[in-house]
C-alpha cells in the first residue's frame, strides 16, 4: 500500500511539514507493510509560501524590509520556474507572529514590508509574482504595500496621507502616477484561503480585526476607512471591490490589490495543487489522509483538506481526515469526500493541553489507523 500524506498546518501547534512527518512515522511504526510520501499543503494561508518553494526546488532570496510597525525585520521572497516567478509569504514580512500581544493594534499596522518584498522581486525581474497572504497583523486593504509600490494616498486638498491606515478616513484620491511600471507586465496572483468580502458583517473589519486586536471601536473605524477606500477605488478604476469573493482575505489586502493593481484572486488550494502538481502524486497511491486543527462543514468552503479530497475523489481514491476537532453528528457532505474523519486527541483536554500534546496524538492515532487496516485486510 502506497499512502499520500497530504495535511494542512494544525494552526498554533504544528506546520504542515511537521504534520505530515509525525503521520507518516506512525504509519511506519504501525504493522501496516506501506510506503509513504509526505506532500504537505497550503491554502494561502501562513506558510503556503515556504511549501511552494520548497516543493518545486526554488530558491529563497533573504533581504531586510519593514515589519508591521516599520521596524527591520529579516524576510524572503522564493524563486520558481527559472527565476521568472516570485512567491512571497505575507506573513514573513508583515506577520502576526511579529508583534508582542501588546503591540497589536490594526490602525497603526501596515503592510509595507510585503511590498517592498514585491519591489524586490520586481528588481530582479518577475514576470508573477505569486502572493499568500495567511497570518497578517494588518486590516489596512493593502494600502502598505501600494505605498511601497509607488502609489500615493491623498487627501481633499492634495496632501499625502502617511498615517496608514487609520488617515485613510481622509481619502479622496489614489494617486498612480508615480506607480513603478514594471508592475503592469506582472501577473499578480493572490492565493486566497477565505472566502470573506471587503466589507459587512463577515468582512475584514469585523472578522478579521479582533484577531489582530481591535476592540469594537475599532472594528467600527475600520470598517469606515475601508469603506471610503473601496468608494474611492471604484470612482477612480470602476472596479467595484466591496463585496468581491475572498476580498477580505489579510485584512482586505486582496481586494486592494485588486482594484489598484487588477490582482487575480484565486482559490489557494486548487491553485497550490495545479501548481505542485499534486495529480501525479495522487495516481501513484492507493490511499490519501490529509487533516488541519478542525475538519466541519466549513472544510467545503474551499479548506485545504477539501481540495485534496476533491481531488482524490476524481480518482475514486479513499480519504481519511485527521483533525484535532471533527463534528460530533453525521454529516453528510462531508462524507461525500472523507471515508474517515478521526478526531486525533485522546481525551478531554484543555486548548493549552491539546496543543503541546498535537504531536504525540497524530503519531497514536497514524500508529492505530495503520494497525486497523492490517486487521481488516
Amino acid at each position: 500500500m502506497h499512502i499520500l500524506i497530504a495535511p494542512n498546518a494544525f494552526k498554533n501547534a504544528l506546520d504542515a511539514q511537521e504534520v505530515a512527518a509525525c503521520i507518516r512515522s506512525g504509519l511506519l511504526a504501525s504493522s501496516l507493510p506501506c510506503t509513504c510520501e509526505c506532500f504537505p499543503v497550503g491554502d494561502g494561508g501562513n506558510g503556503t509560501g515556504a511549501l511552494i518553494v520548497d516543493r518545486l526546488g526554488g530558491k529563497r532570496i533573504e533581504l531586510t524590509v519593514k515589519d508591521p510597525l516599520g521596524r527591520p525585520v529579516s524576510a524572503f521572497y522564493g524563486w520558481i520556474d527559472n527565476g521568472s516567478v516570485a512567491v512571497i509569504e505575507m506573513a514573513d514580512a508583515s506577520g502576526l507572529h511579529l508583534l508582542k500581544q501588546h503591540e497589536l493594534n490594526p490602525l497603526r499596522t501596515s503592510s509595507y514590508g510585503t511590498g517592498q518584498l514585491m519591489d524586490a522581486a520586481l528588481d530582479a525581474g518577475a514576470k508573477e509574482i505569486i502572493l499568500c497572504m495567511g497570518g497578517s497583523a494588518t486590516v489596512d486593504g493593502g494600502t502598505g504595500i501600494l505605498a511601497a509600490l509607488g502609489v500615493r494616498f491623498l487627501d481633499r486638498a492634495g496632501r499625502e496621507i502617511l498615517d496608514l491606515p487609520s488617515g485613510l478616513e481622509r481619502l479622496h484620491h489614489i494617486d498612480c502616477s508615480s506607480v513603478d511600471r514594471r508592475i503592469n507586465d506582472c501577473r499578480i496572483v493572490v492565493l486566497c484561503d477565505v472566502l470573506n468580502p471587503l466589507l459587512g458583517p463577515a468582512g475584514a473589519s469585523a472578522v478579521f480585526g479582533p484577531q489582530k486586536g481591535a476592540t469594537p471601536d475599532m472594528v467600527g473605524q475600520l470598517e469606515s476607512i475601508l469603506e471610503q477606500f473601496a468608494k474611492v477605488i471604484e470612482s477612480e478604476t470602476g472596479i467595484a471591490i466591496s463585496h468581491v469573493e475572498s476580498g477580505g482575505v489579510a485584512g482586505g489586502a486582496s481586494a486592494g490589490l485588486k482594484g489598484v493593481l487588477n490582482a487575480e484572486l484565486v482559490n489557494g488550494i486548487d491553485y497550490f495543487l495545479q501548481l505542485t502538481q499534486f495529480q501525479q502524486a495522487l495516481a501513484e497511491s492507493n490511499l490519501v489522509i490529509t487533516g488541519e486543527g478542525s475538519i466541519d462543514n466549513q472544510t467545503l468552503q474551499g479548506k485545504a483538506p477539501f481540495g485534496v479530497a476533491k481531488m482524490a475523489k476524481e480518482l475514486n481514491l479513499p480519504v481519511i481526515g485527521l483533525a484535532g476537532i471533527v463534528p460530533l453528528k453525521q454529516d453528510v457532505e462531508l462524507e461525500h469526500y472523507f471515508d474517515m474523519l478521526l478526531a486525533i486527541g485522546n481525551g478531554p483536554a484543555r486548548l493549552d493541553e491539546a496543543i503541546p500534546a498535537t504531536a504525540t496524538n497524530l503519531e497514536r492515532t497514524a500508529r492505530q489507523l495503520g494497525n486497523l487496516i492490517t486487521s481488516c485486510r
